[in-house]
């Protein structure tokens, strides 16, 4: 595994300077200092949506793509919390009254759904590990904010427990999932797959994420 080890912390380095853009984004501050109404959250919520139910349908195709240990443990892992992000987002939904024909009904903007856009294109023709080191560099900033977020819904807007089990399931660790991305990593490695195209599809996925927020921010703020 000392490759995986090495090529990690290249990703690291690399990455960082991404990492620390979304982890210190204004729509977070605005929030924490309730220049976001109650009524800007529903964005977030219907982008999510829309974000999610493509997800659900790349994983499902990584799924079927990479159907043998080790990818079959990981992506089925992957699979499994995305089904339980979309309950838990209908339960923030449910809290904010947004319903299921308004989620459906809205237009997402182009910049805030461009990361769901990779994800299909990687389900298709990406490789396994390609996947597992976007996943290993994407989801630390993303649990981080949505840590964030949790605290501030409860104690600046007034949700509660079950409303905000969304970002709760994200910003908490799934056991054993960067073990079985290193494995999967390395298996990719041992076939053939580059490095370099690792931290290519890395380095995107975390520049879309960037994304993400920029425009959640810009329509908040309107």
């Amino acid at each position: 595994m000392e490759r995986v080890d090495s090529l990690l912390r290249e990703m690291k380095d690399l990455l960082g300077p991404l990492e620390e853009k979304i982890l210190r984004h204004p729509y977070l501050a605005d929030l924490e200092g309730k220049k976001i109404g109650r009524e800007k959250l529903r964005y977030f919520v219907k982008e999510q949506h829309h974000i999610i139910t493509s997800d659900l349908r790349s994983v499902g195709l990584l799924l079927s793509r990479h159907g043998l240990p080790p990818g079959r443990e990981f992506f089925w892992i992957v699979l499994q919390g995305e089904v339980e992000a979309l309950n838990a987002l209908g339960r923030f939904a449910s809290a904010l009254e947004v319903s299921g024909e308004e989620m459906e009904g809205y237009e997402p903007l182009p910049e805030a759904q461009a990361y769901k856009a990779y994800m299909a294109w990687l389900s298709l023709y990406g490789s396994g590990a390609e996947v597992a080191g976007a996943f290993l560099a994407n989801f630390p900033a993303w649990g981080a904010n949505c840590g964030r977020m949790s605290k501030t819904l409860k104690e600046g807007y007034g949700f509660t427990g079950g409303d905000l089990s969304f970002f709760e399931l994200f910003s908490t660790p799934v056991a054993d999932f960067e073990e079985k991305a290193r494995l999967v990593i390395d298996d990719g490695i041992c076939h053939g797959v580059e490095p370099k195209a690792i931290k290519e599809a890395s380095r995107m996925l975390q520049g879309y994420e960037l994304m993400f927020w920029d425009a959640l921010q810009r329509i908040s703020s309107v």
